[in-house]
């Protein structure tokens, strides 16, 4: 099957060593404005096609799928493109930069019958799996709230904030790991340079249980930190996607509460092993490109389809709206 990308920038490389190390796919063109990049490939894997010119590789009759790892702010009009040249599609994250967008996209590939899937690559994390796992099995118990930081030195976006940038990771994982769906949000955020961007933010989810979510991101944080804690009432989880080894750590740790005479309440700290889980550590793009494969070779659902990918960016809409307004609570 023969596939080419566009975009060969900072996430690029990363999908091309993929891409060629997976059988099932022929790369035929690697497409970047940016040519001397460009050469350094051609260098490396001589039977690559190099080329600057956009329109010649999506409408080239060769190529099944296209693979679209550019900035955001060009994800529409080249995934419509793509798209209306039957080719299937595989987006970097987000799908689009906004929910109309991202409902026009979905609704030209079921029109067509082509695949359109977002490169979604904590979906397919063998610590998020794990993680997944726990839950599914209620080691934590009844989950009642996830608080999540994903902060660093980062590069300032100039089509996106910084929640459609770093959020986008983080709701992905929230939205796989819990059936239960957001019904409203609430955000702030600040904008620290000209561009009207927001470069600090933080989100809350709330849900029709007594769940509760929180997420904080930043371009700004002088140390990186991808840090999610996951709290249940039986027990809890740290999961820390920095650490080399032991990303996932589980505390048989919580409280209960003792209701006293004369309304006094007493609470009851339970403090007890800490346990480390395996997991996979076979990188997750290349669980993603065969997820890509499979859904184009054999019509199956992939795991970061359209539908899953439209849920985080309306949240991500009602999160911009929030922020507009001083943090107000919008509905879902």
């Amino acid at each position: 099957m023969q596939v080419s990308i566009i975009g060969y920038g900072y996430w690029g490389p990363n999908i091309v060593r993929n891409v060629i190390n997976n059988l099932n796919f022929s790369l035929k063109f690697v497409c970047d404005k940016n040519i001397s990049k460009l050469d350094i490939l051609k260098s490396q894997y001589s039977n690559i096609k190099i080329s600057s010119d956009v329109d010649k590789v999506i409408s080239d009759e060769q190529t099944d799928c296209i693979i679209i790892a550019t900035n955001p702010g060009n994800h529409f009009e080249l995934g419509m493109k793509a798209l209306q040249n039957n080719k299937h599609v595989l987006m970097e994250k987000p799908l689009a930069i906004n929910y109309d967008q991202a409902k026009l996209l979905k609704q030209t590939a079921e029109d067509k019958g082509l695949v359109l899937m977002t490169d979604l690559t904590f979906l397919y994390n063998g610590a998020v799996q794990k993680i997944k796992e726990i839950i599914d099995k209620e080691e934590l118990g009844k989950i009642l709230y996830i608080d999540s930081t994903r902060i660093n030195l980062g590069i300032f976006q100039n089509d996106i904030n910084v929640l459609t940038d770093l959020a986008t990771h983080d709701l992905s994982i929230i939205n796989y790991l819990i059936k239960e769906r957001p019904i409203a949000v609430s955000a702030t955020g600040k904008c620290h340079y000209k561009s009207g961007i927001e470069n600090i933010s933080y989100l809350n989810l709330f849900y029709d249980s007594e769940l509760i979510s929180h997420i904080h991101c930043s371009w700004s944080s002088p140390v990186k930190i991808r840090q999610m804690l996951i709290g249940g009432d039986k027990k809890m989880l740290i999961y820390n996607d920095i650490e080399p080894s032991e990303k996932i750590k589980l505390y048989d740790s919580g409280y209960n509460f003792t209701e006293e005479q004369k309304g006094s309440v007493l609470i009851d700290y339970r403090i007890g092993d800490v346990f480390v889980p395996k997991y996979d550590t076979r990188e997750a793009l290349s669980y993603m490109i065969e997820d890509f494969y499979n859904a184009v070779k054999n019509k199956t659902k992939p795991l970061a389809n359209a539908d899953f990918s439209i849920e985080i960016i309306k949240i991500l809409d009602s999160a911009q709206k929030s922020m507009c307004q001083n943090g107000k609570t919008i509905e879902l």
